[in-house]
């Protein structure tokens, strides 16, 4: 049960990211600025997860230090969302959301493989096995018949 309800979240999470995407492509085209609409998207997130963080964790925040995190962290996941993000909401209007969206989750499962398997990132270690690699190839293969015209 308890698989399902995360796959469910899962699939949830990746809606509501496909939804986020239309619109703030949309904001990109009208500002004709992708990053101005990528701005605006960090500074809006930033408020709603304040607000969703009060909400959910009022009695479990815990104090640290910054000297626990390494200084990086703080920074480097934000500097790859925005150059992501960017690349998203130029694109949209450009080839279309349904492509655009196919063709970043070949890029996400690519690379998950690859950090999965030699645990880049400080992540679990994950092997590469005949099925995962027969998924990704009917993933790709996917992908290419469906950008195909």
């Amino acid at each position: 049960m308890r698989l399902f309800f995360l796959s469910v979240l899962g699939l949830a999470g990746g809606v509501f990211l496909a939804v986020q995407a239309g619109f703030n492509s949309q904001l990109g085209s009208t500002l004709k600025q992708p990053v101005l609409a990528v701005i605006a998207s960090s500074i809006s997130s930033v408020l709603f997860g304040s607000l969703l963080l009060l909400i959910i964790s009022r009695d479990s925040i815990q104090n640290i230090t910054t000297t626990q995190v390494p200084w990086y962290l703080w920074f480097i996941g934000g500097l790859f969302s925005v150059i992501g993000i960017a690349i998203y909401f130029y694109n949209i209007p450009k080839i279309g959301i349904s492509k655009m969206i196919a063709l970043g989750l070949c890029g996400q499962l690519l690379f998950s493989l690859i950090a999965g398997k030699y645990g880049w990132l400080n992540l679990p270690v994950e092997p590469l096995t005949t099925k995962r690699l027969a998924g990704t190839i009917a993933m790709v293969a996917g992908i290419i018949l469906f950008n195909i015209k």
